[in-house]
């Protein structure tokens, strides 16, 4: 049998002579059926972003396609966010969150009535109780308790918001991190910095307004956590490396000059704009154009960002960071540079927390790499006049059980396991009250038993103090209208300042 698209020089008698696909009849039958629906859709969709997008594409190419700043729903406590994501979950109880009675009971089981219907990655219910590795003590005015693996963080207790009654849905790596990111644990949602893009659109043209940078092996979630998911791609995060050239094949070749660039660049936008205009507004053509404008300022934009001789001696230390070197110190620095230049949302992923063995000696080394940069971030943004108006985010996914982890046949002692259930995380500047401690958990850690906070609250209190409305910020797909929070989320009132 011939196929659909094949041509037919000699048709049946009973056979139009013309015959044409689906396809063909939707694109081009009458006055285009699919251009009209898409039409309508994008006057629902796109019009934040992309229409604006198209305006901004011809002649001086001087516009921000895609990302013209859009006002916010209210005012605004903070202007950008640095996001310091602790991948693979750091243990709250050994951090922030001091049981005695986990040194009372260490070396005995859980209560069944605890632990009666959870679930456990690698664990058994009836695993013993294991104390906190390190000592605790009470710091600055506020007498925030942290452990003494933080010193660093101990001096700035009092410019941050300590919350211990975080709670979430998803028990293992890839599933939380993705959660926690975009409120969905399976890929495909657009992620916060995506959504607060969308929303408020970019401060400046020569840098994206959402950046992600890691210090480590590998996060498990993957580029997952900073897509765009269905909104237009020019939303996505955009992947800077922490050593050598910050983006790949950025640098033009050799016998290409700033001229040749220009008008390469020029040619191919002109061709696009014309895709663009053909086929009703494609909101992918105009992602690629905003990329290709996005790429050659870059190509100015990013060497200057990442040299950080500029920085003084001071300052290189107070992070602990060396200019040559990829490290969590440096990418904190960077954030700094970045901020100050005008992106919106920076993400630092720091991956290895994930402590199935010998949680003490991760805590170490994880802590060695990144409370100096932590605690040196806020300084150097409460000095610069930049922390009231930059939200600062530390975490991860979530905690880890009161419960030790030892298995034998993987190698694994004096570990433990994923804990969706509670776990801690601290926020500074950007509007939030520093030197609170909120929430609490049971004697033992494994429930929260004041003042819960779920991820979707987290989201919501986030876009809250960049002065949007969770509940308003929507995108509708799929026949649809989506948000960050989903139908879930509320904003924590007494965080705010």
């Amino acid at each position: 049998m011939a196929h659909e698209c094949e041509r037919r020089d000699t048709p049946k008698p009973w056979e139009h002579p013309l015959r044409i696909t689906r396809r063909h009849f939707f694109q081009e039958c009458g006055v285009g059926v699919g251009k009209i629906a898409l039409a309508a859709l994008m006057t629902d969709a796109f019009a934040p972003s992309v229409l604006a997008a198209a305006a901004a594409v011809p002649a001086s190419k001087k516009g921000r396609e895609g990302l013209a700043t859009q006002l916010p729903h209210f005012p605004a406590k903070a202007k950008r966010v640095i996001h310091l994501f602790m991948a693979g979950a750091p243990s709250q109880l050994d951090l922030f969150d001091y049981k005695p009675d986990l040194v009372k009971f260490e070396g005995k089981p859980l209560p069944p009535s605890l632990t009666e219907g959870q679930r456990f990655a690698f664990i058994r219910s009836d695993a013993a109780l294991l104390g906190p590795r390190y000592k605790f003590a009470k710091h600055g005015q506020s007498g925030t308790e942290v452990s003494e693996i933080l010193p660093h963080l101990a001096q700035v207790v009092d410019d941050i918001c300590l919350i211990k009654s975080v709670r979430t849905d998803q028990f293992n790596h890839a599933p939380a991190q993705i959660f926690f990111n975009t409120g969905f644990a399976q890929p495909g949602r657009p992620s916060i910095g995506s959504w607060v893009t969308y929303g408020l659109g970019a401060e400046k043209d020569d840098l994206p307004a959402f950046v992600v940078m890691s210090t480590g092996a590998g996060i498990s979630g993957g580029a997952a956590n900073w897509s765009a998911g269905f909104l237009p791609t020019v939303h996505a995060g955009v992947r800077l490396r922490n050593q050598g050239d910050p983006i790949l094949d950025v640098t033009n070749p050799a016998g290409v000059d700033a001229k040749l660039q220009r008008d390469s660049i020029d040619l191919v936008t002109d061709l696009n704009r014309r895709s663009f205009e053909r086929d009703g507004g494609d909101p992918e053509i105009a992602a690629r154009i905003a990329s290709y404008e996005m790429a050659y300022r870059l190509q100015t934009s990013a060497p200057d960002l990442m040299d950080l001789r500029s920085e003084s001696k001071e300052t290189l230390e107070m992070y602990g960071a060396d200019p040559d070197k990829p490290s969590f110190a440096r990418a904190c620095l960077l954030a700094r540079r970045m901020i100050e230049r005008g992106v919106r949302f920076v993400n630092i992923y720091h991956e290895g927390w994930d402590a199935h063995s010998d949680v003490a000696g991760n805590l170490k080394n994880n802590c060695k790499a990144t409370d100096k940069a932590s605690a040196a971030l806020i300084k150097d943004l409460k000095q610069r006049g930049l922390l009231d108006e930059t939200l600062v985010v530390w975490g991860g996914e979530f905690g880890r059980t009161p419960m030790v982890e030892t298995n034998p046949a993987l190698g694994r002692s004096q570990g433990r396991d994923h804990h969706p259930r509670a776990f801690t995380m601290w926020m500074a500047g950007g509007g939030v009250k520093p030197g609170l401690t909120y929430g609490k958990t049971d004697e033992l850690g494994f429930n929260v038993v004041e003042n819960p906070v779920h991820v979707h609250d987290l989201q919501a209190t986030l876009l809250h103090l960049l002065g949007i409305d969770h509940e308003r910020l929507t995108y509708r797909y799929a026949g649809r209208d989506f948000r960050l929070t989903d139908v879930h989320g509320q904003v924590i009132k007494d965080l705010l300042r």
